[in-house]
């Protein structure tokens, strides 16, 4: 089992590699990919129960990333996973790879194609219903995205998901408060997401998205005894890990230059020997 240092360490190394391979493409979405990074890297490399040798196990834990334009983090992911070779990395936006702007099931360990804002909980609202009635004791994650919580196809999902008590089923929110156009906020009123999903039915849960601590805790504790599904609102910073990046809504698809990449690269690499002299006391 990882622990959180290794976790934070592993974050900062993939944090590199995306940007490489944004660079590289000359293109992507650079912001949310580096906002949700801490998230994703927490559940696959300690939290669910998957194994790359085998990605069909029917009692595998499934992960569904709603904000599939994020993808850069999560193909990283699932390269470093093994689920496919690191080297296809470097082909990412090229034409004839299978590596490109959304998530696509040409993709070993993508459960699902996603894209279009607003479709990935009610994928995920399907796998935990399915897994309940196989009674295969499986988790379902789902990962979407604050301006997401404007389409209305969330919360019908929300709502059958209530219904259905599913409690094998965990949403969260990568609550950045930015998009592409600026302030969340400021382009669909959202302020009031614990009081929204409390009404609907979920337990939520709100937390620093950006502390491996504090998702570890949350990820492993158990809520499928409350019989109902679980929502953590997960405030976490646009760009974080780059100081320049961070909190600014520029960087929700902006490639950046060779200075920029070099200076990032340099950050991440401080970050990277604090963690491994001193651990998290010294880079948080």
């Amino acid at each position: 089992m990882r622990t959180p240092d290794e976790l934070r360490t592993i974050a900062a190394e993939i944090r590199k590699d995306l940007l490489v391979m944004i660079h590289r493409a000359g293109g992507g979405h650079t912001g949310g990919s580096l906002s949700s990074l801490d998230i994703l890297v927490t559940l696959y490399f300690r939290v669910m129960r998957i194994d790359p040798s085998r990605p069909k196990d029917p009692t595998r834990d499934r992960f569904v990333l709603s904000k599939g334009h994020s993808v850069e983090g999560y193909l990283n992911v699932l390269a470093r996973m093994g689920f496919f070779p690191t080297q296809e990395l470097t082909t990412y936006g090229e034409f004839g790879s299978k590596l490109y702007g959304h998530p696509t099931m040409s993709v070993p360990g993508v459960e699902a194609p996603t894209g279009a804002l607003g479709h990935g909980l009610s994928i995920g609202v399907g796998m935990a219903l399915a897994g309940r009635m196989d009674q295969l004791g499986n988790h379902v994650f789902v990962l979407m995205g604050d301006g997401e919580q404007a389409e209305g196809s969330v919360w019908e999902a929300a709502m059958s998901a209530s219904h259905y008590r599913l409690g094998n089923l965990t949403a969260i929110i990568d609550y950045n408060k930015l998009q592409i156009s600026g302030d969340v906020d400021s382009v669909m009123t959202i302020s009031s997401l614990v009081d929204r999903w409390t009404d609907f039915g979920w337990n939520v849960r709100e937390l620093d998205g950006n502390d491996v601590d504090a998702l570890v805790r949350e990820f492993e504790s158990d809520t499928a005894a409350t019989g109902a599904p679980r929502l953590v609102l997960a405030h976490t910073r646009k760009g974080c890990g780059v100081s320049f990046m961070e909190d600014n809504a520029a960087w929700h698809h902006r490639v950046p230059t060779d200075d920029e990449l070099r200076t990032a690269l340099a950050e991440l690499d401080e970050r990277i020997v604090a963690l491994s002299v001193n651990g998290k006391e010294r880079v948080r």
